[in-house]
């Protein structure tokens, strides 16, 4: 009989406590609910119920199929009163849905019980398990076994009765083999039987973590229910048919290959003997758990799609950066000197080459252990230029080391560097200068052939944790921001993790100054200046106030100068009787390039000048009378 959605909606509106009243059953108030004292851990409030003990529950035409054995159409006439009317001829519904109800339950399920733990010798967890949730009962005229299958709602839609004594087996009548007896996990893996007995067998063989998963009873070996389930069920990706080893299993596993959509995994396990409960009869001789004849993999899979490799940064291992000269110079990172001809980049790199040998003081640089450096050179011979500038900075020669390249040039792909750097220990390899070793078909100013190489060179510095210096001239465009000064393409600056430029002091000839110019992995260490006198040679100076652009534009002075022009900006700010705070003073000179060292040096010059009193947490300036 067919039924309106209106009249279903208003069966689903059913208070359940008047309705239960109705039928003669007692219930028990508790806080907004009702207990039914029938099943009391089961409680009703409105049109909604709950069974505590298998944590569902639903709608009342639910109710009165799961309580009262009732079809849909004879849920919704009980709970409704009307009858419903034949089907239109535009919307047919099937006659086995309409005629399909479970037949009445036993008020106890011993018999079934005791036949599939003592006959079929299934565990009693298991049975347990779906007793609990209905989906097996005790059928009440002959004490068969019933197993219930559902559809995605959970509204019983067929439903197979086994014989507890004897051979009988029966599908109830309208049962529809769509929905056959099922367990639905939310794994992604679907196990397949041909009947419910060798579903809960194959679950006491393999019963570790078992409910993840969905296990499916085809109720014989037709599609019909297989194809249903997957169209139900998308998070299915592999099947695994688990049919009986005889020649009906063998066909049917053909069979429903072909029939199965694309996109899935399947393989077959054979059981041992005939079908899985023969299996789990025998479960007490199979000593060694082997349970399966024969796992056959790949019956059919997905088509391959290229798929592209992951990397999760959950995964990623954090690594904490070891230095050579803090935040100057990385190990395991390439880090480019850069700077005009005869500024003092080849001496820097020495005197640097020279403390990783002998222990001689290099401006904060933390204490290490002497180690080999590699030192190659095409612009300066190593016996005339080289040798003696090291001698004269006390390095340890035996520790500095040169790649012979008399027979084969050098060049940043070679896979000489990464062996050398292997076979000596060394910890630091230095390159002097950069487009001598890029390779005679390397153009350095094309991003597509920069690229490679230097990715090669710093794989090399990563794998071994070597430190890398390349040492670079800057072009002659005159005027322009120092990240757009290196000779080549701006891909080398891109590459490497650390950047120092080095430049003559316009208005001081003998001072150098590094500046750090790019820094990935801290932040920018402070200039550091070094002269280099005609009479007294080299020496360290230490910080000094000045930019990449001021060193490279020839506008930066010394110390001296800037804090003169300190002096010069606060006498302007406090002109005319102004009183001014500090941090308004600072943040005015910061604008005009000038650091607040600077400012507080120039303070302390202007003390008989400016007046400074203390306002709260500040303080202010203004000029003296």
């Amino acid at each position: 009989m067919y039924y309106t959605q209106e009249q279903i909606d208003h069966a689903n509106q059913a208070d359940l406590v008047s309705f239960l009243q109705s039928q003669g059953e007692q219930l028990t108030r508790a806080g907004q609910e009702y207990r039914w004292k029938r099943h009391d851990s089961l409680t009703v409030r409105g049109n909604k119920w709950y069974r505590h003990s298998q944590s569902k529950g639903g709608a009342p035409i639910d109710f009165v199929m799961e309580f009262f054995g009732k079809s849909f159409t004879e849920a919704v006439e009980m709970l409704t009163g009307e009858k419903g009317a034949a089907p239109p001829p535009d919307r047919p519904i099937l006659a086995s849905f309409s005629d399909f109800r479970l037949p009445p339950r036993s008020t106890d399920n011993s018999t079934a019980r005791n036949y599939l733990t003592a006959a079929r010798r299934i565990d009693e967890d298991v049975t347990g398990f779906f007793f609990s949730t209905g989906d097996i009962y005790e059928e009440a005229a002959h004490h068969n076994a019933v197993f219930v299958g559902r559809d995605e709602d959970g509204i019983p839609r067929y439903a197979h009765q086994r014989g507890t004594a004897g051979s009988f087996r029966l599908d109830v009548k309208g049962s529809d083999k769509s929905f056959n007896f099922c367990y639905r996990g939310e794994g992604e893996r679907l196990f397949v039987f041909e009947a419910p007995i060798d579903l809960l067998s194959f679950l006491c063989l393999f019963k570790k973590d078992w409910q993840k998963q969905s296990y499916l009873s085809l109720g014989g070996v037709g599609e019909k229910a297989l194809l249903r389930f997957l169209s139900d069920r998308p998070n299915i990706k592999t099947v695994f048919l688990c049919l009986d080893s005889d020649e009906a299993g063998n066909d049917a596993c053909s069979r429903l290959v072909k029939l199965m959509p694309e996109g899935y995994t399947v393989h077959r396990l054979i059981p041992l003997f005939k079908d899985w409960n023969e299996v789990l009869q025998h479960r007490a001789k199979i000593t060694d758990g082997k349970y399966l004849r024969e796992a056959i993999y790949g019956l059919k899979e997905p088509p391959q799609e290229e798929t592209v490799e992951i990397i999760r940064m959950s995964e990623v291992d954090t690594q904490i950066v070891e230095w050579l000269w803090e935040p100057y110079i990385p190990f395991g990172k390439v880090t480019i000197v850069q700077g005009n001809p005869g500024e003092g980049k080849t001496t820097f790199a020495l005197r640097l080459a020279a403390a990783c040998t002998n222990r001689k003081p290099f401006p904060h640089m933390a204490a290490h252990e002497p180690f080999n450096v590699i030192y190659q050179t095409a612009e300066d011979g190593l016996g005339d230029a080289i040798e003696p500038r090291l001698m004269e900075a006390e390095a340890d020669l035996d520790r500095v080391l040169v790649i012979d390249e008399s027979n084969q040039g050098l060049s940043l792909s070679d896979e000489r560097i990464e062996r050398a750097v292997r076979q000596t220990g060394a910890r630091l390899i230095i390159l002097d200068p950069i487009q001598a070793y890029m390779g005679e078909k390397t153009d350095m100013n094309r991003a597509n052939e920069v690229r490679p190489m230097f990715r090669r060179l710093a794989d090399v510095a990563e794998r071994t944790g070597c430190a890398v210096i390349l040492i670079g001239h800057l072009n002659k465009a005159a005027g322009g921001q120092s990240a757009y000064r290196g000779l080549g393409s701006i891909d080398f600056r891109a590459a490497a993790r650390s950047v120092l430029l080095i430049g003559r002091v316009k208005r001081e000839p003998n001072v150098r100054v590094i500046v750090h110019d790019k820094s990935s992995l801290a932040p920018e260490g402070k200039p550091v200046a070094f002269c280099l006198d005609p009479e007294t040679g080299f020496s360290w100076i230490g910080e000094y106030d000045i930019t990449a652009d001021e060193l490279l534009s020839g506008a930066g002075g010394n110390t001296a100068t800037k804090t003169e022009q300190a002096e010069r900006l606060i006498l302007d700010l406090l002109a005319d009787g102004k009183e001014l705070a500090s941090e308004d003073i600072e943040k005015a000179a910061t604008e005009a390039g000038i650091s607040a060292r600077t400012v507080r040096a120039a303070k302390r010059n202007l003390d008989g000048r400016i007046t400074s009193k203390r306002i709260g947490a500040a303080w202010y300036h203004a000029l003296k009378k």
